[in-house]
């Protein structure tokens, strides 16, 4: 799109991913830049724009707070009419929390930033259907303690090739993980939800594809005595290439925060 970008703002979104392909556009598939933009196109009416986001995440993953760029040719008069527009034409699994405008040298892609994000379940019931987009149910029971001795172990700077969904030659897999714990749920409650459930709390600079997703799914193999803490240790050693192989489901995992520096 050849237009002038003169005025950069940055949109703070949460949305429920359970029925979306994910951000990123994809033919033929309902995807959260699509609604966007096809929301922005008509609130813009027309005129020209472009959005971009500070990172995609996967098909039926939620956002408490993901962060997209607008640049526009013509600035917007009145942030707060914006953003009550943009609500009200914006689809329900979708909401606008804030925008803020940014100046050309902001990139929201390279911009040093860290994002937590929680992954919420359940164990040992069958649930409630209306649990299914937000929460992952192990029918199994699981040794939660086990489990948060588990977490623990990732903290710090480790090598987390066993936990990129295909890795490569080139990839950078020794990274730090400056928090992640296993907690029960405190946060998300709902009449429907059953009696305990358990969140995993992870903060880091950069994650790989699926990264979270195979954290969870190898502490939850330890939970059902498939794997060891010894297991976890092993994998996070320099050019370990242990294969963890179980990827929790996609719908318990939310993107809680970005934090630009």
């Amino acid at each position: 799109m050849g237009f002038a970008k003169k005025y950069f703002y940055v949109i703070d979104i949460q949305y429920l991913g359970y029925r979306f392909h994910g951000w990123q556009k994809q033919p033929d598939v309902k995807t959260l830049h699509l609604m966007v933009d096809r929301t922005l196109n008509f609130i813009l009416e027309g005129k020209p724009f472009k959005s971009l986001s500070s990172g995609r995440t996967d098909a039926m993953v939620s956002a408490e707070q993901a962060t997209f760029e607008l640049f526009l040719e013509d600035p917007i008069q009145d942030q707060d009419v914006f953003l009550e527009l943009f609500n009200y034409n914006l689809p329900q699994d979708i909401r606008a929390l804030k925008i803020r405008e940014v100046d050309a040298k902001f990139n929201i892609i390279n911009n040093p930033k860290i994002k937590e994000y929680l992954y919420l379940f359940t164990n040992g019931e069958k649930c409630h259907p209306f649990c299914a987009p937000i929460m992952t149910t192990i029918l199994d029971d699981l040794d939660i303690e086990l489990m948060k001795q588990g977490a623990q172990l990732f903290e710090g700077e480790n090598y987390l090739w066993s936990y990129c969904f295909k890795p490569t030659d080139k990839g950078i897999y020794t990274r730090e993980i400056l928090k992640c714990e296993l907690v029960e749920n405190t946060i998300y409650t709902a009449n429907y939800f059953p009696k305990k459930s358990y969140l995993l709390k992870v903060r880091g600079k950069g994650f790989m594809r699926n990264q979270i997703r195979l954290m969870m799914g190898t502490l939850i193999d330890v939970g059902k005595g498939k794997l060891t803490l010894q297991d976890i240790k092993d994998s996070l050693v320099p050019d370990s290439k242990i294969k963890m192989d179980y990827i929790a489901p996609a719908s318990g995992l939310i993107l809680n925060k970005i934090d630009f520096e």
